[in-house]
């Protein structure tokens, strides 16, 4: 019910676009007051677009107050000077019940449509509106509220399909931890059950011994990926039984054949006992890097891929020379990236993806070779 609905979160506070907003709109109604001479009382319009201007500035924290205080004034200005105002400037009150519908609660936007709606019907009832001039006043506040509405609604599927996004992506990182420690504890159960045998065939400590420093070494590497687990939610699944894909697989998306650019893969760095939940979730983001660049990088002739490891953490940069021109790789609307960063957040790290300085989109990432016992204060 549009009346219980609540306000849209992360409404943006005051930003340069309102200054520069307020700051053309001035100068703009003085010299409007200035140089048009059909105005009956030009001081007192300006003056009072003056004053209404500030209104802006708090049009998405405050919608209703702001609606109110606009409207009521402009609503009482007639009873005074005894006529509508005609300043064209004004026209910038528009933008106040757009952002009523925008950014205000379903209660804010009704109360407010009820007091824009009053004040026009006023106007008209004292006969400083016509019955022509009242009904384009209607259908433009009602093109303001529906336009406004499209855009709430709007962000609010996208975000859902960013937290959809963001969970699918926890469910397979959490069925890829599975699948790497289900593979550290059948190992260690088949150690030790051939450690046993031998050492009961053979009666040599020494076998027993060896069996057990494998599980240790073992146990050792499940617990390390099972701390992971602590911020990854999943749902009961069954696990796939193919081994999770690691930064050795990344050299297997290279590709010289044509159609599509050529996907250079180079790897640096010490790339040895990465975990395989670092390892893998390098290799997603690899993966989804070089599909975007593939689908949406126009007259893109080359992709690179650059895996670099040292001691601290792991780095990837994927990169492509293709035509930005206002639309990147990663902005086609899929949530595949946006996924691929919660996976790089679980872990500890960053990714970031954007346009780069000369030509084509680049995506890099960071993770701590520990995973996110690495990033997180004991």
């Amino acid at each position: 019910m549009l009346w219980d609905e609540p306000r849209p979160p992360g409404a943006p506070a005051r930003v340069w676009r309102d200054w520069a907003l307020v700051g053309v709109l001035a100068p703009a109604a003085v010299l409007e007051g200035v140089l048009r001479t059909d105005l009956r009382d030009a001081p007192v319009e300006v003056v009072l677009a003056l004053a209404l201007l500030p209104t802006l500035l708090w049009r998405r924290t405050r919608p209703l107050p702001m609606v109110a205080i606009a409207f009521l004034a402009t609503a009482v200005e007639p009873l005074v000077i005894g006529y509508e105002p005609r300043l064209t400037t004004m026209a910038y009150l528009l933008i106040l019940p757009y952002a009523l519908f925008r950014w205000g609660s379903g209660r804010e936007a009704v109360i407010g449509a009820v007091v824009v709606l009053l004040k026009i019907c006023l106007h008209a009832a004292f006969g400083y509106l016509s019955a022509a001039e009242a009904l384009p006043g209607f259908v433009v506040m009602f093109a303001a509220f529906a336009l406004a509405s499209a855009y709430r609604y709007r962000a609010r599927l996208r975000a859902r399909e960013l937290d959809r996004a963001r969970l699918l992506e926890r469910e397979r990182l959490a069925r890829d931890l599975h699948d790497t420690t289900a593979h550290h504890v059948s190992a260690m159960a088949i150690r030790a059950q051939a450690g046993i045998a031998l050492a009961q065939s053979t009666r040599r400590v020494d076998v027993a011994v060896d069996a057990l420093h494998v599980i240790e070494a073992e146990a050792t590497r499940a617990l390390t990926d099972m701390r992971t687990l602590v911020r990854a939610l999943r749902r009961a699944q069954e696990a796939d039984l193919a081994p999770s894909p690691g930064i050795a697989d990344i050299p297997a998306l290279a590709s010289r054949s044509a159609p599509g650019p050529v996907v250079e893969v180079h790897l640096a760095g010490d790339l040895d006992d990465i975990p395989s939940t670092i390892g893998t979730a390098v290799y997603r983001l690899a993966q989804e890097s070089v599909t975007n660049a593939r689908r949406h990088a126009r007259h893109a002739t080359r992709i690179e891929v650059r895996v670099a490891a040292d001691d601290r953490s792991v780095r990837l940069r994927v990169s492509d020379d293709g035509d930005t021109g206002g639309a990147g790789a990663a902005s086609s609307g899929g949530y595949g990236l946006a996924g691929m960063a919660e996976r790089v957040g679980l872990l500890g790290g960053t990714c970031e993806a954007g346009p780069a300085p000369d030509r084509g989109w680049t995506v890099t990432a960071a993770i701590p070779r520990a995973g996110a016992a690495a990033s997180t204060p004991a």
